[in-house]
């Protein structure tokens, strides 16, 4: 199974990507491109493409291997509301100065739009193994399923180290300012909650409102934590954005949630997209991976590498919920709109989730 995430031409690309390229690599490079098929089975959001690069630079034959990262065209309905690759770029390329974060080498970055009609970079291609999305890496028969529950329990520990080194940045609030969401608010919370609320105003018109996403709403802005907390957050902080080897993150990828607020975001996130997951798994009545990301072993992991107690998780996890609510929204207009499936009578039979979202808010009250 596969969503289709853009109506781009594959040989136009190539074509574009080749010229420009002769335009950033030093005079007379000559370059060649191959374009492999975009990522397919993994992120829902920015466009994935794969490409190999040959070039003449000092008498010598070069080649790379690079990913590009190209925000999506308005037509094709992104998921997000806005998309600042710059952002992204120099988010990547700060991890990587700063920490052993596994992060890829960003190469080139093209702002004006000018080339392939919306923002891109490019960035080394890094091998390595991707719990997949579709079918989730809990239904069974991959590489992650079938691993040893060692295996298993060293590669969610090795993440959750991750999000610890990620959250040991000093002077975060400052290094990453330009992350904190541009929206009234406090403290960077507050703000990042405004966002979503935007975000869920910006997903309304291509697909209608949603009962429980508002409850979700409703309840955040009502209790929204008194923290001031602002560390870097990955934002999109889960396992099928890594690429492993040896059950070892070799690239963290993904950057297009990256914010700076309370760490029990990042936390959070990586919880709950696996319970998302299980909770699938539940419906369809198959084992699951239950032991598995639990709660209680991510939490015990991340407060023995961080020296920190984190505070309860409730809230996040029903920010989650909302954020996950509203990437079904965009990702079901999308199909709508590429004829992948019809226009449901309920907007929330897109919603996954919802059987864990609503145990969620009722364990809240909300």
């Amino acid at each position: 199974m596969t969503m289709q995430r853009s109506s781009r031409d594959g040989d136009d690309v190539r074509t574009r990507l080749t010229a420009w390229l002769a335009t950033v690599l030093p005079e007379g490079a000559d370059p060649a491109v191959v374009l492999h098929s975009s990522v397919q089975e993994n992120g829902l959001s920015s466009e994935t493409v794969l490409l190999d690069a040959t070039w003449t630079e000092g008498g010598e034959q070069r080649a790379g291997q690079y990913v590009a990262r190209v925000a999506p065209a308005v037509e094709d309905l992104p998921v997000f509301e806005q998309y600042a690759l710059q952002d992204q770029y120099d988010a990547i390329r700060l991890v990587g100065e700063r920490t052993d974060v596994p992060v890829p080498q960003v190469r080139w970055m093209e702002p004006t739009g000018e080339v392939l009609g919306t923002p891109f970079f490019l960035m080394d291609r890094i091998d390595g193994l991707v719990p997949r999305d579709v079918l989730p890496y809990n239904f069974g028969d991959n590489w992650l399923f079938d691993a040893s529950p060692e295996d298993q329990r060293r590669l969610q520990d090795s993440t959750v180290q991750v999000l610890a080194d990620l959250h040991a940045i000093p002077d975060a609030a400052n290094t990453f300012a330009f992350l904190d969401p541009a929206y009234d608010g406090a403290t960077a919370l507050a703000r990042n909650l405004a966002r979503v609320r935007s975000w869920y105003e910006f997903a309304v018109p291509d697909i209608g409102r949603s009962p429980i996403a508002e409850r979700g709403l409703a309840w955040l802005e009502a209790n929204l934590p008194a923290t001031s907390e602002a560390v870097l957050c990955w934002g999109d902080a889960r396992i099928g954005n890594v690429l492993y080897r040896d059950f070892e993150p070799v690239g963290v990828l993904d950057w297009e949630m990256a914010t700076v607020g309370p760490r029990e975001m990042d936390v959070s996130w990586i919880v709950f997209a696996h319970q998302v997951f299980e909770s699938i798994t539940g419906m369809l009545e198959l084992p699951g991976m239950p032991h598995f990301m639990r709660e209680e072993d991510v939490v015990a992991s991340y407060q023995r590498a961080t020296g920190t107690t984190l505070d309860p998780l409730d809230w996040y996890h029903v920010y989650n919920g909302v954020e996950w609510c509203i990437v079904f929204m965009r990702t079901g207009a999308r199909q709508i709109h590429f004829g992948e499936i019809d226009r449901p009578e309920d907007l929330e039979t897109l919603f996954h989730h919802k059987p864990l979202f609503e145990s969620v808010l009722a364990k809240v009250g909300g």
